[in-house]
Parts: C-alpha cells; sequence; structure tokens
C-alpha cells in the first residue's frame, strides 16, 4: 500500500519515540554509504548517482501509472547532473512514455 492510497492521507500522524531508533539507524548508513562513495572516486561517484536518480524517476513514474523508457530518463538525468554524454549514450530526446 502507498502512503496515498490510506484512507487517513494527507493527514499524517506519528509516534516521534517510535521513529528515532529506525530514522537514527538510516541515518548511520546513510553516512557509511557517503564514506564509501567518497572512497570510489569522481567517476563511480557520478554513476552511482546517475543509477540512483534514474532509478527513483522511474519508480515514481510507475507509482503514478506511467512507464517511462529508462534510455531517456538516463540521457535526461545526466543532462541535469552535467554528466558528459558520451558517458551515457546517445541523447533520445527528453522523458517519453512507452
Amino acid at each position: 500500500m502507498y502512503v496515498w492510497q490510506r484512507a487517513d492521507w494527507p493527514h499524517f500522524r506519528w509516534d516521534a519515540e517510535r521513529l528515532a531508533r529506525p530514522l537514527a539507524e538510516a541515518h548511520l548508513k546513510q553516512g557509511r554509504l557517503l564514506g564509501r562513495l567518497e572512497q570510489l572516486g569522481f567517476a563511480l561517484r557520478g554513476e552511482a548517482e546517475l543509477q540512483a536518480v534514474t532509478e527513483e524517476a522511474l519508480k515514481n513514474s510507475e507509482i503514478e501509472g506511467e512507464i517511462l523508457d529508462r534510455r531517456s530518463v538516463r540521457s535526461s538525468v545526466a543532462r541535469r547532473l552535467g554528466v558528459p554524454e558520451a558517458a551515457v549514450g546517445p541523447r533520445t530526446g527528453g522523458l517519453k512514455a512507452s
């Protein structure tokens, strides 16, 4: 179930004490991941960021019922991140539903 499918959407309630531990654990894991990415060097960090943002865009569009072309999304994200075109292949015209 997606958050927007809940009956109480968009009126959120939460228990700060219950969320504190999972958020702290996520923050620690994020720090470890960022530390490891720092060791990879610029090229691999850029590729990892490109991959993550591309996947996020594709998954978000799926939630809305849109299926986008992976190469088009990747190319568009690469341009916005300033990644050289040669690193991601030919430009395919931006985001298009397939």
